[in-house]
């Protein structure tokens, strides 16, 4: 087991011991609720990558990344430390919308810039960087219904449990679906955004299924997971797979291509990009050097569709689709105007 999966696996994930900041070089901390997909991973990454760049510019003395095991009690016993540390900024991607709401209070109180992003907290003082989960799943999901027909049979893959964005997806695609009163919900499952929790999930619960049309999944390399379940029950699937919704896994968008060229197979891909961790690095640097910026901020998604889908089939396998953003982007895209 490599090194940094067996930290994650107990929880933490330490990089970088603080020194003691100055008012021109604070110190940036990241407060990740869950460590367990290909998403998160990307997304660490990302904060990681901009804040080494920040220190090697000599524009922050330094930076903390702790990592937990989607409990409650773990971030906020994280947070506590990192408040006990008297870092200048935290940015936390959640474990729960409220339940965390306390602490991130507190990291307020002491002085603390906080921001939530992707998984937000509802903390009043807290600044949310978020996507629009309802809004981009939503179009998604319509899509999707509208390449079967409006009618069938479906799977619905939930993500991380607990999560607000779980539940902002899930949301979503419930209130496409009332629409299609001829399309019906045969399978409910949580797939923790990952792409071996997902298989086996949809793989348990497909032989006693009916024909499956189409599955709403929630990203994270979900996707990718599914079509092997369909592929490893094969059968009636041999032929003819199911209408997948895309979560941005370039392995699934390589699996795409592939079916594309083999029986005309098409689908959609939009996904929230993991690339927003230096994102909320660039944010949390800014807020702590004055910058007045909207309470809430929102992201864009990246988009695959059958025209597009050229642009992506060489991307390297095991990531999601990202852009970089970069402190120009933020300025320019989250700052600019305020």
């Amino acid at each position: 087991m490599k090194l940094r999966t067996l930290i994650a696996a107990l929880g933490v994930l330490v990089i970088a011991r603080p020194v003691f900041a100055s008012p021109d070089k604070p110190v940036i901390a990241l407060a990740n609720a869950y460590y367990g997909n290909t998403w998160r991973h990307q997304m660490v990454d990302a904060f990681d990558a901009a804040a080494k760049q920040a220190k090697a510019e000599g524009k922050i003395a330094d930076y903390i990344v702790v990592n937990g095991d989607g409990s409650v009690a773990q971030q906020n016993s994280q947070i506590a430390e990192l408040i006990l540390k008297k870092v200048d900024a935290i940015a936390v991607d959640a474990a729960s919308e409220t339940a965390v709401n306390g602490i991130i209070q507190k990291a307020c109180q002491a002085g603390i810039k906080v921001v939530s992003f992707d998984s937000v907290a509802s903390a009043p003082c807290n600044y949310q960087l978020n996507f629009d989960f309802t809004g981009y799943k939503k179009q998604e999901a319509e899509w999707v219904m509208k390449r079967i027909g409006g009618k069938g049979n479906i799977i619905q893959v939930r993500g991380v449990k607990g999560s607000a964005p779980d539940n902002d997806m899930y949301n979503a695609q419930v209130a496409v679906l009332k629409e299609y009163p001829d399309v019906k919900v045969v399978a409910t499952v949580y797939g923790q955004a990952t792409a071996s929790v997902a298989q086996s999930a949809v793989a348990n619960v497909l032989p006693s299924l009916p024909h499956v049309d189409a599955v709403l999944g929630q990203g994270g390399s979900d996707d990718f997971g599914i079509a092997q379940a369909f592929e490893q029950f094969g059968g009636r699937y041999s032929d003819k797979m199911p209408v997948i919704e895309g979560g941005g896994s370039t392995d699934f968008i390589k699996w795409w291509g592939v079916q594309n060229k083999k029986n005309g197979y098409t689908t959609i891909s939009m996904n929230t990009t993991p690339g927003i961790g230096a994102a909320a690095f660039y944010l949390s640097l800014s807020l702590v050097k004055g910058a007045q910026p909207p309470k809430k901020m929102i992201m864009p998604v990246a988009t695959v569709t059958q025209d597009n889908l050229k642009d992506y089939l060489d991307r390297p396998s095991g990531m999601i689709v990202s852009p970089t953003y970069t402190q120009v982007w933020v300025d320019k895209n989250l700052l600019a105007g305020k």
